[in-house]
């Protein structure tokens, strides 16, 4: 694995290392799985995880039936039970809640409202809706853990890929994901002092490793190596970290997907914070997903994982030391021609003064600023719209 250059960070006396989270994005998208995620959904080393979601694949099975062909069953006697008979077995199948929403959708029926209706009624309409079924054929992934539950329906050309997968491409590069490879769960931040710490026990309340039974969310840091890509303004190093999440769902609920950042802190809540050069690709469960995957997705993140920070490190640099801006007419002019309103003009000069002290004069200047003024944004589509329109402006200095 290639050796990340480390330029010049110290450790804070305290332990750890001051950073700077005013600066760059902050993306809450890790924050939002920690809060919902339940005790039983949280894993606290990859290998944990690992055995968790292959034993689930292992006790699966995939296969593909004619849609007029499978008999829903459901008692008189018994009004909230419902099941499946799928052709080639006398054993009914349940489904779960999220099957039986993706088979309402495939027959066009509406599960919110099917659900309110006793089985046997709800039943009759299901079974219509497979007898008229114009794709004909479903594709089905089934697991018996001593109870046959039927826990995914999609298409026939659905293209899965297992969780385990992707938990399988991370432990390349990251081992357990508990510190014995560079990659591992992340510290927290002390807002009290502004210095990051790396070295936190990984428990229920700090880890990032989460799967439930519709998915699989990962997120790891680098955070032992920290880069310095340029000085704040007091002198002392503005310190990075690489991180990086994915995501799955096996049963449809969501795309593949691996986002790649370098990041300045992960708070106790695990916002992620001064974050910049926020790259994402997904992958739908296509028909030919599966080949995408091996093709595109995990080799990017080995890429992502074991390429220098160099090129990250340069385009910093490359956009403080672009001077665009000597006056205010300049800074005005420099905006407005990026397509920047006239309130929005000020406020970003206003946002740089108020936090470096000084009016923006370089490309990375008003980029902070910008991402600064996104921060504030209510609106998710607003911020989104504003962090592109930076991360544009520092692709274009570098």
């Amino acid at each position: 694995m290639t050796n990340v250059e480390v330029l010049e960070a110290r450790p804070d006396p305290r332990g750890g290392y001051r950073v700077d989270v005013s600066r760059g994005e902050r993306v809450g998208r890790v924050s939002s799985e920690w809060f919902s995620r339940p005790a039983d959904e949280r894993y606290l080393s990859l290998s944990e995880l690992m055995a968790a979601v292959k034993g689930r694949a292992e006790r699966s099975r995939t296969r593909t039936v004619e849609s007029a062909a499978v008999r829903v069953e459901a008692e008189r006697s018994d009004t909230e039970r419902l099941a499946l008979v799928l052709p080639g077995s006398d054993q009914p199948i349940a489904p779960t809640h999220w099957s039986f929403g993706q088979l309402a959708a495939l027959v066009g029926a509406p599960a919110a409202y099917l659900r309110q209706l006793p089985a046997p009624l709800a039943g009759i309409n299901l079974q219509y809706g497979l007898t008229s079924h114009r794709a004909e054929q479903v594709k089905t992934l089934e697991t018996n853990d001593g109870r046959a539950e039927l826990r995914a329906v999609t298409g026939p050309d659905y293209g899965r890929i297992y969780d385990h997968e992707l938990v399988a491409a991370v432990q390349r590069i990251a081992g357990n994901g508990t510190g014995d490879t560079r990659w591992k769960v992340p510290g927290v931040l002390d807002w009290s002092t502004g210095v990051y710490n790396p070295l936190v026990d990984i428990t229920q309340d700090t880890t990032t490793l989460y799967a439930s039974d519709r998915d699989v969310f990962l997120f790891l840091v680098d955070d032992l190596n920290p880069i310095e890509a340029g000085r704040l303004p007091d002198g002392s190093p503005d310190l990075y970290f690489r991180g990086f999440y994915c995501w799955n769902s096996e049963v449809g609920a969501k795309t593949l997907g691996i986002a790649s950042f370098y990041l300045r802190a992960v708070c106790q809540n695990r916002n992620l914070w001064g974050v910049e050069d926020f790259e994402e690709i997904t992958i739908r469960h296509s028909k030919y997903a599966a080949s995408r995957f091996a093709h595109e997705a995990a080799p990017a993140l080995t890429r992502f994982a074991n390429s220098s920070p160099q090129p990250f490190i340069n385009g910093i640099r490359q956009a403080r030391e672009r001077i665009v801006a000597r006056t205010d007419e300049d800074r005005t002019e420099f905006l407005r021609k990026r397509g920047f309103g006239k309130a929005e003009t000020t406020k970003i000069i206003e946002t740089v003064l108020a936090e470096e002290g000084r009016k923006p004069v370089s490309v990375f200047d008003f980029v902070q600023g910008i991402t600064a003024v996104a921060r504030d944004k209510p609106h998710q589509d607003a911020r989104l719209d504003l962090e592109a329109r930076a991360k544009k402006l520092l692709d274009r200095a570098a």
